[in-house]
């Protein structure tokens, strides 16, 4: 079968945000939790159940925690062990990155971490757009032997950041893929695709949900956004649109 000339791969926080993205035409599914806090390891669980459930190829996040991506030891052998759990269960790739107290990437950390992988694809995710030369942080990932990196360019959103993918795309010459994500919407997924001259995107998709079926507030309730079949499937539309 003829593959997309683009690769839409969507960030699912959930179950049924993975069948949604799956339903709406995505290519493949980042598959995380909690997206609210920018996304952590899903539930073993969870990713049993994605896995049964889609035909598309299914990355986990690999992300111990919120916060920084400067990790210890303990956090290390935790994002090692959930890299071996994920070759078990069959996922298709993973997504990871650590960072050293210089914002560079910390390569003997990446190494073990992509050792633990084995044959499984990695995406390098956002942690890169906290690393202050993303020229020669480029660089190290290729090194490393990612399959791709997903960025902003540094920016809030990826439509922001477009001078500095485009850059990115043109510095890394087909060595590893270089995907935008950050922002992306039907609105502006087009004009990032025509400048960036990327090859796979990234989005979230999302809206939110609404509120509990209970009368009463209470100190657990928070946000929760779920991907949108629909906004799914008009971004498919647009990248092939241009």
């Amino acid at each position: 079968m003829d593959m997309p000339p683009y690769v839409l791969e969507i960030c699912a926080g959930s179950v049924q945000s993975a069948l949604a993205a799956q339903a709406g035409g995505a290519h493949r599914i980042e598959l995380c939790q909690s997206l609210e806090q920018g996304g952590i390891t899903p539930s073993c669980g969870t990713i049993e159940q994605v896995l049964g459930r889609l035909a598309i190829p299914v990355f986990v996040l690999i992300r111990p925690r919120p916060g920084h991506f400067c990790y210890d030891a303990e956090e290390q052998a935790i994002m090692t062990a959930d890299i071996r759990q994920c070759r078990r269960l069959g996922c298709a790739g993973v997504v990871l990155g650590a960072l050293d107290p210089a914002g560079r990437p910390d390569l003997p950390a990446c190494r073990a971490l992509l050792a633990a992988a084995g044959p499984l694809p990695v995406t390098f995710h956002r942690a890169f757009d906290a690393c202050p030369d993303q020229a020669q942080a480029l660089e190290d990932v290729i090194g490393l032997g990612c399959q791709r990196v997903l960025t902003s360019g540094g920016q809030p959103t990826a439509l922001a950041g477009q001078a500095q993918l485009a850059a990115l795309v043109r510095q890394a010459a087909g060595r590893i893929r270089v995907m935008p994500g950050a922002g992306l919407t039907p609105a502006t997924i087009g004009a990032v695709a025509q400048h960036t001259r990327a090859q796979e995107f990234h989005a979230s998709a999302k809206h939110l949900r609404g509120p509990a079926p209970s009368a009463k507030a209470t100190e657990f309730d928070a946000p929760i956004w779920e991907t949108d079949a629909a906004i799914v499937r008009e971004l498919v539309a647009r990248l092939g649109a241009g």
